[in-house]
This record gives C-alpha cells, sequence and structure tokens, in this order.
C-alpha cells in the first residue's frame, strides 16, 4: 500500500467517524467501491464488511437502472426502512457509495444533509 493511499484510508475513515459524531441519529457507516469491494468503514462489529459492500454495489447498480428505465433522472439515494433502522445509500463520486446505518426515528433532512456534505468531501479524496 503506497503512502497516498494509506493517508487517503485514515482521511476516510476520519469522515466516518465525523459524520457518527456530528449525528446522534447515525449509528455506523462504510465507504465501499462502486465493484462491491469495501474501502473503509465503522461499524459494529457483527456487521461484515464484504457483505455491506457487495449488496450496497449490487442495489445501487439496480437503483441506477431503475431510475433510467422509469425516467426519474439521475439517482440522488437510495433509502432502505426497516423496523429496527434505516440503510441510506449514496454515490460519493464517480467510484464509491457512502452506506450510512440510521436509527429508525431518524430526523431523515439533517441526516441527508450530513451524508450530502460527507459524499462531496469522499469524492474529493476518491476520484
Amino acid at each position: 500500500m503506497d503512502l497516498s493511499l494509506s493517508e487517503n484510508l485514515s482521511e476516510l475513515t476520519d469522515l466516518l467517524r465525523q459524520l457518527e459524531a456530528t449525528n446522534s441519529d447515525i449509528q455506523g457507516s462504510s465507504i465501499v467501491s462502486v465493484q462491491g469491494l469495501p474501502i473503509c468503514s465503522v461499524l459494529a462489529r457483527h456487521i461484515q464488511d464484504g457483505i455491506v459492500s457487495a449488496m450496497s454495489a449490487a442495489i445501487q447498480s439496480v437503483s441506477e437502472r431503475a431510475v433510467e428505465e422509469l425516467n426519474r433522472g439521475e439517482l440522488k439515494r437510495i433509502l432502505i426502512e426497516g423496523a429496527d433502522g434505516i440503510i441510506i445509500l449514496s454515490k460519493a463520486g464517480s467510484n464509491a457509495i457512502l452506506c450510512t446505518l440510521a436509527k429508525p426515528n431518524a430526523s431523515l433532512g439533517m441526516v441527508f444533509l450530513n451524508i450530502q456534505n460527507t459524499s462531496i468531501k469522499i469524492a474529493k479524496l476518491l476520484d
């Protein structure tokens, strides 16, 4: 691993930690490649990065196809709501996806704003 990549990984991990520290509704996050490989994460120990990465990329790909086929414009974000929490997938530039976990009763406006700001910073580091 070259120095610039390790510096980026450290910076990316810091961005994820800041995201969680900024908003108490956010319970963890992960940055994955559009190919489905893990880049870095701050998720609970019992959550497997590889599975999160593969699922995020697959869902993103299918969702992009759906908005295209149904003439909905460019995909902004994907929200998956479960009984015990929310998963939000957001493009972070052309090479990465930001997967964010939020509490079930999260204030989504603020969460979306925090995610958007973080996605822009991730894109600057990875594009």
